[in-house]
């Protein structure tokens, strides 16, 4: 993963998935769909399924990082932060395995 600017978006309709919008580090730009966002250790975590140009993920990649919003200030844009450490990186890693686990389940019942 690479750092980035951050710059969240929604794509307007209501039936139509939420993007963000990431800046990278060597100035190209990548639409991500917003899978989900996690809970752990009292941070929240957002993930991200980066898209293709034809808004397409053909290697199941995901990206997360630490996610921040002002409760208090609607007007305010959610920010990103890059995770660095290898532990909260794994922590994260696995609750969202978990979650994946409880979305198939919940499909299966």
């Amino acid at each position: 993963m690479k750092n980035f600017d951050d710059n969240l978006e929604h794509d307007g309709a209501e039936d139509e998935e939420m993007t963000v919008e990431l800046d990278l580090d060597d100035g190209s730009h990548v639409t991500c769909a917003i899978v989900t966002i996690l809970e752990c250790r009292n941070q929240e975590y957002i993930v991200l399924l980066p898209l293709d140009e034809n808004g397409e993920n053909h290697e199941g990649e995901v990206w997360f990082y630490r996610y921040y919003e002002d409760k208090n200030d609607t007007n305010a844009e959610p920010r990103l932060e890059y995770i660095d450490d290898d532990e909260e990186y794994e922590i994260v890693e696995d609750a969202f395995d978990e979650y994946l686990d409880d979305a198939e389940f919940d499909e299966y019942v």
